[in-house]
Parts: C-alpha cells; structure tokens; sequence
C-alpha cells in the first residue's frame, strides 16, 4: 500500500502529507468527492489546518486518488478506529503501558499479550503505531487494571522492545 502512495505522491509532499493524515486519522474518501470520518464529512479547510497543507493540496489529492482506481478503492474502505484510551486510562482507573520499538518488532504483541495475561491482567485494548510511517513506532496496550511498574523489566527483555513507560 505504502508504495503505491509513496509512488503517486513522491513528487508532491504536500499532497503526500494529506494522504498520511487521512489514514493516520481514519478519513476516507467517499463516491461523492467528500472526505469522511464515518459518516461525518470533512471540510478541506479542516483537513488542509490538520494536514499543514493549502486547501489546494486537498483537492488536488482527492483528483489524484479519485482517478487510479486502486488508490480509490483504498481511501473508500478506510474506518476510523475508535476512541484510543490511553489520555482517559487514569480517569477510568485503567492501566496503560507504550512500547517504543525498533525495526526489528516481530511478535511484540504476541510477547506482550502473553506477559500481561501471566500477570492475571485483561487487556482493553491495544494500538500499534504504523512501522512504516513512524522511525520509532509505539505499542500502547490499555489494560482493565494499573499495571505494576515493576514489570517494566519484564517488558524490556521482549526483542525489539526499546523504551517501555507504564502510567
């Protein structure tokens, strides 16, 4: 997918910034020409002010996806995902743990799923940066509990974990 993107978009960072934001954030791009997050239409200006882009760039994007079937195709399914926890977790009298991890990040999840569920703590949920868009990507995993913050060893022993913060 990414080098699909990069393909149509290289030549044009502002353009490319819009695409990024519209998946980082959930937006797709509907049969009517109008960016969406769920059912809630986007204005341009909105997105060009989260984009950090011209309202030009959006429209010239929309033209772009609007016409390669296969990036149409994409930016229509995309769903947003929901509420994240993690700003809230406190409030809620949740746990929450980020991972930093580094390139090499194959069965951190699975790795730590298992270490949580060891400890007799549900999960609420969980959210992984997207590795091919952020150099240092982070796994956030909302648990039912506070987590202990003696485990932060345990999940500094998991490979490819590089920073770990419990709050």
């Amino acid at each position: 997918m990414w080098g699909k993107i990069e393909e149509k978009f290289k030549k044009y960072p502002a353009r490319m910034r819009v695409a990024e934001k519209m998946i980082e954030l959930g937006l797709s791009l509907n049969d009517d020409g109008k960016i969406y997050c769920g059912n809630l239409k986007i204005s341009d200006k909105a997105l060009a002010t989260a984009a950090d882009v011209d309202r030009r760039a959006i429209k010239s994007t929309i033209e772009v996806i609007q016409n390669d079937e296969e990036l149409f195709t994409l930016f229509n399914n995309i769903i947003p995902a929901g509420t994240l926890l993690k700003n809230i977790a406190k409030i809620l009298n949740l746990g929450v743990v980020e991972i930093e991890v580094g390139s090499e990040n194959e069965g951190i999840l699975a790795a730590t799923s298992d270490l949580i569920s060891k400890n007799g703590m549900n999960i609420r949920q969980a959210y992984a940066e997207d590795s091919e868009m952020q150099e240092f990507p982070i796994l956030t995993i909302i648990t039912e509990n506070p987590i202990n913050g003696d485990l932060i060893s345990e999940f500094l022993k998991i490979k490819g974990v590089n920073r770990v913060s419990i709050y």
